[in-house]
């Protein structure tokens, strides 16, 4: 069985440093080889890039612009009347990964509008969803980048996230029926939305093209206090011959440094 391969989230690791190009000197120091980002658009696109050639780390995963943040945007996939606002997200989302060499990128599905029932404007929602991810992979499978569709837990995180468990996506990319278009599994929100971990990795990782960790519920170091064995699903991964990469997105407890043993660890018995 081939080792697993981690990337450092910049956007919740090494965060003692200002901005992301210098977190990248940083993962790469602590002996990351790729990161990913979740809220980039904010640094300067030629730093990062200098800083991923200085470093030779890989970019694997940005997220899509969120939107509007301080209007409560988080994502404008799924959203009513937000297409136009998707697609020129796309366009920026696209500036950076071409400019970054990075080859996937979540495309962020968005709130249900505030004063809108869930039940109500479901089908809606996921109808634009859908046809929102057909012109993202016609675009991206010219640029040879995989979208990635995420769902975000909505009992703690984010309770108007449309898209919120790995069965609802599932279908969702059914209907799309794209292959640069896949599953996003992050383990912290499929835990407290689901569960059955064991299973649904089975389940659903012929469509999974890329996974995240964290502890449940605290959202910390993978082997701090918590309802997960990360050992047992590395392994379960291992034994399915996940081939992606694994982002650390998580808040550490302390200064991003001193909760890296687990990983170092890991790399020391696998290299």
């Amino acid at each position: 069985m081939a080792p697993l391969k981690f990337c450092a989230n910049i956007s919740w690791l090494f965060t003692e440093l200002p901005d992301l190009s210098q977190r990248i000197y940083a993962a790469a120091s602590a002996g990351f080889q790729a990161v990913e980002a979740a809220w980039l658009y904010d640094s300067d696109l030629q730093e990062l890039q200098a800083a991923r050639e200085a470093t030779g780390v890989e970019v694997v995963l940005i997220n899509s612009p969120p939107g509007d943040v301080e209007a409560g945007d988080l994502g404008l996939g799924a959203v009513p009347g937000r297409e136009a606002e998707f697609r020129q997200g796309l366009d920026l989302a696209l500036q950076y990964a071409r400019t970054l060499d990075c080859k996937s990128i979540h495309l962020m599905a968005g709130r249900v509008p505030v004063g809108s029932q869930r039940a109500v404007v479901a089908k809606e929602m996921e109808a634009i969803f859908v046809k929102n991810l057909n012109y993202a992979a016609d675009i991206l499978s010219k640029e040879g980048i995989t979208g990635l569709i995420e769902p975000i837990n909505t009992r703690i995180t984010d309770p108007r996230y449309f898209l919120d468990s790995p069965h609802q996506a599932a279908q969702i990319l059914e209907k799309v029926g794209k292959p640069n278009i896949k599953l996003q599994m992050d383990i912290f929100h499929w835990q407290i939305m689901d569960g059955n971990l064991t299973q649904n990795i089975h389940k659903y990782l012929p469509i999974i093209g890329h996974v995240q960790i964290a502890q449940v519920p605290g959202r910390n170091e993978p082997d701090s206090v918590g309802e997960l064995n990360y050992r047992y699903l590395f392994n379960t991964l291992e034994s399915q011959n996940y081939q992606g990469y694994i982002g650390c997105e998580y808040k550490p407890l302390g200064c991003t440094q001193e909760g890296l043993d687990w990983i170092k660890e890991y790399w020391t018995c696998n290299n």
